[in-house]
């Protein structure tokens, strides 16, 4: 059957707006490889930070496969446990220094020591290697997303933007943190923010019809569940702008206030995470971006939970360490279950969106007692094939047991093979 021949990169085109397609049997999306042969899915890497650690006993697991036993705050990932991966011990040196929130965040992902008295100086992060090599070729090198906002402040001699940012361009540039839900939906499919207040697939709706004609009747399917996401997510955008939830911002395809408000945080943070969850899925999805960051909240972190019946700000209630804690740590945990059930329907041939990716959870401290010795670190996925799940890896005790080492052992998936990087030059065993 003779078939269209698509570019590198399918797409639909309208005014102004460009939208990558999901992977489809019909054709070559993901490469230049003839319609009728198989065309393989990129891998993805997404790396999801809630600040001031966890709970001191229920951050845990045992055991292996359909028998890995998870602590509490991590249950809700309990229907991927043969796809997760528990690693304990691993630590950053550098981190270690000054013992508190900024220095053990602000080399978190790259292992490089900060400088300090104000002045501005980590190391570029893993994720940022992997986009500016593996990522450029996609439409969105990197997508950087965040639910609070950066804290220019100083605490004890560190910069607090360090305990703001977790992804680094540069050792001096942190990378821009994209707050507002409709400013990350547009960058995914708009080729201008100014373009105007025309729908997304609107503008593509003409294309789409003519694609849905040439193509198999389960890309059909595909098709349609994929197009139905986008007007979702795009509704809720521009409904949470009507009822204010966001505060400073305007529906999708405006651009935010000239100065963004005082305090930059939503009025409604479940639906703030759970949104920037969603243009995570449809980023990886699309192909729109292979590496994508999610800040959930600082280090040093001040939000409140009064939906979760917790009235208590988040830094402090992590020296507290009770019950209170433990179901704000459920809720942040719960973000990664969302994304890794969204991932996991979405299919591309033999495998899920899921298993084409590695989505990692982590802090820069395991407790909030500022215990940054031993730090927590959940795998999620099959990383095209090449992580093996439902496995718990203790590195307590062994000569290597450096962050830095499993980073080199991530980016050798996605051909970013270096000799070494931040302290480390092994990778690390198992991974």
């Amino acid at each position: 059957m003779n078939r269209p021949r698509l570019s590198r990169r399918a797409v639909l085109r309208g005014a102004g707006v460009t939208m990558s397609l999901p992977w489809l049997e019909s054709v070559p999306a993901w490469g230049d490889q003839p319609a009728r042969g198989a065309a393989r899915p990129p891998v993805r890497l997404a790396v999801l930070f809630s600040g001031n650690g966890y709970h001191r006993t229920e951050w845990s697991a045992r055991g292996e496969g359909r028998g890995l036993e998870l602590g509490k705050v991590l249950q809700p990932l309990s229907d991927f446990r043969e796809k997760l991966t528990f690693i304990r011990g691993l630590y950053n040196a550098e981190a270690l220094k000054g013992n508190i929130h900024s220095s053990q965040t602000g080399n978190l992902l790259s292992g490089a020591p900060l400088a300090s008295g104000g002045e501005i100086r980590s190391g570029t992060s893993f994720d940022q290697v992997i986009a500016q090599r593996y990522g450029a070729g996609a439409r969105v090198p990197s997508l950087v997303l965040g639910c609070e906002r950066s804290n220019p402040g100083i605490h004890k001699n560190y910069s607090m933007l360090y305990s703001s940012h977790i992804s680094w361009s540069s050792p001096t540039s942190p990378t821009p943190l994209e707050l507002y839900p409709a400013l990350a939906f547009d960058r995914l499919f708009k080729d201008q923010a100014e373009r105007g207040d025309q729908s997304v697939l609107d503008a593509v709706l003409s294309e789409a019809n003519r694609l849905r004609k040439s193509i198999s009747a389960s890309d059909r399917r595909k098709l349609d569940d994929y197009l139905g996401s986008v007007r979702e997510v795009e509704q809720r955008i521009q409904q949470a702008g009507r009822r204010g939830e966001f505060q400073g911002t305007r529906p999708a395809t405006q651009p935010p206030p000239a100065k963004r408000p005082p305090d930059g945080i939503p009025q409604d943070l479940p639906e703030h995470m759970r949104l920037m969850c969603d243009i995570l899925v449809l980023a990886f999805q699309t192909d729109a971006t292979r590496v994508c960051t999610l800040k959930l909240n600082n280090d040093h972190s001040y939000l409140r939970f009064p939906f979760l019946g917790v009235d208590v700000g988040h830094h402090e209630l992590s020296h507290q360490g009770n019950d209170d804690w433990m179901r704000v740590n459920r809720f942040f945990v719960e973000q990664l279950g969302y994304i890794a059930g969204r991932l996991d329907a979405i299919r591309e041939g033999e495998r899920s969106v899921l298993d084409n990716s590695i989505l990692m959870m982590c802090s820069s401290m395991l407790t909030g007692g500022h215990e940054a010795n031993s730090l927590p670190v959940v795998l999620l996925g099959g990383g095209g094939g090449t992580l093996k799940g439902g496995r718990v890896l203790d590195y307590t005790g062994r000569p290597n047991r450096k962050m830095c080492s499993l980073f080199l052992s991530l980016m050798d998936r996605y051909d970013v093979r270096l000799t070494e990087f931040g302290d480390s030059k092994e990778r690390l065993d198992e991974i």
